[in-house]
């Protein structure tokens, strides 16, 4: 356990920008107990609550509590495989169920976009056929449940349209999104890998690191937090994911 906490506490220090509460938002997700695990079968670690409560408390940092102002922000993960949409996904529906207001889901990832599959709707519309075409945004769009959930997919042009991520005609978009919806989450690739994520994090109101436990190594995770803040995009935390040791009770309420 000492190698994986060492790890949460070394992306505390070196993520320092603060939650709207003044403390850096680091949460667990999808917790499971170790193949290994001497942990007593009566103890039963619910994975599905534990996940839905991390979800909310993240939901509520970025979004629902008093002095959140966030709008618009950005999910990436140091490494590809992190789980990163699938924390973007959990994170939209909880929202979306624990606010009356609208939710626009966005696939900004052209590199390995995966939502639509997710939600097993089509991907021949979306976000980089809205930056070639004209016609409002929401037209773009896709409905889901509940109803005030959107899901703006990559489309069919995205392995053509990469370089369009840090265009003026994005700009616009990401503009019309914020006056279309009240929330907005967009699924970025990967920022050790890809520069796209820098782009649009400078156009959200911040970045949610995801860092995947016993994969993400603490200088790739600190060398992407610094290259995000030299581009002045601010790092509004950081999701601990994948993690699969067990944990006591009572260290939940440190994290």
């Amino acid at each position: 356990m000492s190698r994986n906490y060492e790890l949460l506490r070394q992306a505390q220090r070196n993520i320092p920008d603060a939650a709207p509460d003044g403390r850096t938002l680091l949460t667990v997700v999808s917790p499971r107990p170790a193949r290994n695990s001497k942990a007593p079968a009566a103890t039963g670690v619910d994975v599905d609550r534990i996940t839905q409560e991390e979800s909310l408390k993240l939901v509520q940092s970025l979004f629902l509590l008093s002095g959140a102002p966030h709008r618009v922000v950005l999910f990436a993960s140091v490494d590809s495989r992190s789980g990163c949409s699938l924390i973007c996904i959990g994170a939209a529906h909880t929202l979306a169920h624990n606010s009356s207001g609208s939710v626009c889901l966005v696939d900004a990832n052209f590199r390995a976009p995966s939502l639509p599959e997710a939600f097993g709707t089509a991907n021949h519309y979306g976000l980089s056929d809205s930056l070639r075409k004209e016609g409002p945004v929401r037209n773009f769009a896709k409905p889901l449940l509940p109803r005030n959930l959107w899901l703006l997919s990559c489309g069919s042009a995205a392995n053509e349209s990469t370089g369009m991520l840090n265009s003026e005609e994005m700009k616009s978009r990401i503009q019309e999104l914020r006056n279309e919806f009240d929330y907005v989450l967009l699924d970025a690739p990967p920022l050790g890998t890809y520069a796209d994520a820098v782009a649009l994090g400078q156009l959200a109101d911040g970045v949610v690191l995801v860092l995947e436990a016993n994969s993400t190594k603490r200088e790739a995770a600190v060398r992407v937090a610094e290259n995000l803040r030299a581009a002045n995009v601010k790092i509004l935390g950081a999701v601990f994911n994948k993690r699969t040791f067990p944990i006591p009770e009572s260290l939940y309420q440190l994290l």
